[in-house]
């Protein structure tokens, strides 16, 4: 049965209802369940729709004498047909070209000219035995084998074009699953269910999966340029606030500063150095037991002085947060008789191991939102610390445990994926509250929407090596496809590296020459050997003097760099806030109609004007540049002027990383 109802059109066949309804401008979401009525959570649709006006329209069957009549519905630059056992299709509604089908082998429809014997269906919903809940994949046809795709969040591979990979649909420590892809086919769409699962972008088959839920929930717009898919997608989902002054210069990080002296000591040498420093960090252990969120007085006895002295420096103060909670901590009795903890259906109470037994505080719930806000509001926010650093700590071995549940999930895992954007909202929310507007939290993972929380997601603790940096690109540039305009990275990775081995700091110059061209620049790592600590382990020393004169000065020059670009970065972030548009953009978003610009791994745009190509590989002081057409170019640091559509040849010494500028 297709029928038209409350501007959507909706498919009903035993026990299956489809809806298929104006989601914004050109785009549509398509919900699909096997329960009595269809769930309504929004998920990361959590924006005000616009008006639509006249833009919308509705065809449905006049009759059911028409057994193989389709129906159809219209919103702008998108078109859906519904066959009669409810198959979609969906065209650019301008030029008829088909932008997506659903992939279905079956004998259901003998009218459809892929029927089969093979008993495929294209929108399964499982059911899971003693659960209301559904194993739910979409399946659909790959209409293109050199269809490209770009997005998905961040995983550790090379690879920027998606097409052909096998993702999880999961966070773990150094990834971040948000899954909306661009296509080079005109379309983006956003896997609108929260829980764990999986995608396969295949050539014959692309496939969506989610192991628990009510519905399958997707949304998608069509639009023939990259960036008006980005951008509508940023419009139902959210934008980012607008980044900070401290966002846009050079941060300060290793792991870890043990006490204030030695915090203020490496402050004071960047002063006393004239080097510009926007921020610098307390990372983890900084408190006497997890889930008291506050200082421990016997190594930082004087916080509300130590914050006055950054200040007057003109540096900012970012602590790490974490979200464990220890039997230990004073807090650990009251947050358990009140439920702020996330809950688990059978064993002890521990979710994690990290320096002893702990769990989680849920995130999830508003009351335990509120609660651990306000401590940090009374042992951070109060003193003047603005800038929160949120680690999931180690994710994969608390969210994603089938055995723990949580405030609004009941015992399944739907809501697994968004925890961290719950996780940000906590701060986010309190900081609103107290009057703030431009909210940064530094997080390790991040959702579909958790810009619109501050969200500055960090690619986690990642290797130092040349393999690891090369990731960290492909990383960086699919999460601003994914709607995600604030990234950052460890600079010369997170795992080891020594100071004072020539192979590092030769890697380690190239990561802190590209960190300048990334949304925010930021040192960090656990380098060796290690320091004997005072409390818990320490890397060794990780400041830009630590590596020899020589590296010095070029990380001198290179933070010299970033503060020339400071007014063109803040106008970068205005754009993120404003349209969603990323800071960092793969070539083919500032060059659409270049073919050789889609195909394109190794460069990008920071911004529309600067073209950079990192140096992603040991001792190589030459490196092939292809330029896109459309344009002229001129390199950052000379008179020459290069065509557009050509590739050429330029020297990279270890003190310069090739840059262009457009004309």
């Amino acid at each position: 049965m297709l029928f038209a109802e409350d501007n959507k059109l909706v498919f009903r066949y035993d026990d299956h209802t489809l809806w298929i309804e104006p989601w914004s401008h050109n785009a549509f979401r398509v919900r699909a369940s096997k329960l009595a009525s269809m769930p309504v959570k929004d998920w990361a649709l959590s924006e005000p729709l616009p008006e639509l006006g006249n833009s919308v329209s509705i065809s449905t069957p006049s009759s059911k004498s028409e057994p193989h009549a389709e129906a159809t519905i219209t919103n702008g630059n998108i078109k859906a047909t519904v066959s009669a056992r409810g198959k979609i299709i969906m065209y650019d509604a301008k030029s008829g070209r088909k932008l997506l089908e659903e992939y279905a082998r079956n004998r259901t429809d003998v009218a459809d000219p892929k029927t089969s014997a093979l008993t495929i269906e294209a929108r399964e919903l499982r059911g899971i035995p003693g659960s209301t809940d559904f194993h739910t994949t979409l399946r659909l046809e790959s209409l293109d084998r050199d269809e490209k795709i770009y997005g998905m969040g961040q995983y550790q591979q090379p690879y920027l074009n998606l097409k052909g990979t096998d993702l999880e649909l999961a966070h773990r420590n150094s990834q971040a699953s948000v899954p909306f892809a661009v296509s080079s086919l005109g379309y983006g769409l956003l896997w609108n269910n929260p829980g764990v699962g999986r995608a396969v972008l295949g050539g014959n088959v692309m496939s969506f999966e989610n192991y628990s839920s009510k519905s399958i929930d997707y949304w998608i717009v069509a639009s023939d340029s990259p960036a008006e898919i980005v951008e509508a997608y940023a419009g139902v989902t959210g934008h980012v606030p607008m980044m900070p002054e401290y966002g846009l210069g050079f941060w300060q990080c290793k792991l870890r500063y043990e006490n204030q002296e030695e915090l203020l000591t490496v402050a004071r040498e960047y002063k006393k150095r004239d080097v510009p420093l926007d921020l610098i960090v307390i990372d983890f252990f900084h408190w006497k037991h997890q889930g008291e969120w506050s200082f421990d007085a016997k190594f930082w006895p004087d916080p509300a002085a130590m914050v006055k002295e950054l200040k007057e420096m003109n540096v900012e103060l970012m602590v790490s947060i974490w979200p464990t909670v220890e039997p230990a901590s004073e807090n650990w009795d009251e947050m358990l008789e009140r439920g702020l903890l996330i809950r688990h259906d059978r064993g002890v109470r521990v979710a994690m191991q990290c320096d002893g037994d702990t769990t989680h505080f849920d995130p999830t719930n508003p009351a335990a939102r509120q609660y651990v806000w306000q401590k940090a509001k009374q042992h951070y926010y109060d003193l003047g610390i603005k800038v929160f650093w949120l680690d999931e700590a180690e994710p994969e071995y608390s969210v994603y445990d089938f055995d723990i549940y949580r405030y609004h999930a009941g015992p399944n895992v739907q809501i697994g994926n968004t925890f961290p954007k719950e996780y940000a909202r906590t701060f986010y929310e309190g900081m609103q509250a107290e009057g703030q507007k431009n909210i940064v939290n530094l997080l390790r993972c991040a959702w579909a929407g958790s810009q619109k929380y501050g969200a500055l997601v960090w690619s986690g603790d990642i290797a130092s090596s040349w393999g690891s940096f090369r990731n960290q690109l492909a990383a960086g540039l699919n999460m601003g496809m994914a709607g995600i305009p604030w990234w950052t990275t460890d600079i010369g990775g997170f795992h080891g590296g020594n100071p004072d081995d020539p192979a590092f700091r030769e890697l380690f110059t190239r990561w802190f020459q590209w960190g300048a061209f990334c949304p925010v620049m930021r040192l960090h790592g656990d380098r060796e050997p290690k320091a004997k600590a005072l409390s818990t382990g320490s890397g060794a020393a990780n400041e830009i003097w630590s590596y020899g004169e020589e590296i010095y000065g070029i990380c001198k020059k290179y933070i010299g760099i970033r503060e020339k670009l400071r007014e063109y970065t803040r106008e970068l972030m205005k754009q993120a806030h404003e349209k969603g548009t990323p800071v960092i953009r793969t070539l083919f978003f500032e060059f659409p109609g270049d073919a050789r610009a889609w195909e394109v791994e190794t460069e990008y745009m920071y911004g529309s004007k600067y073209l950079v190509a990192p140096v992603l590989e040991a001792d190589q002081r030459k490196i092939k540049v292809y330029l896109p057409s459309g344009a002229s170019w001129k390199a950052w640091d000379g008179e020459e002027e290069y065509e557009g559509g050509k590739e050429f040849e330029v020297e990279c010494p270890i003190d310069s990383m090739p840059v262009f500028v457009r004309q």
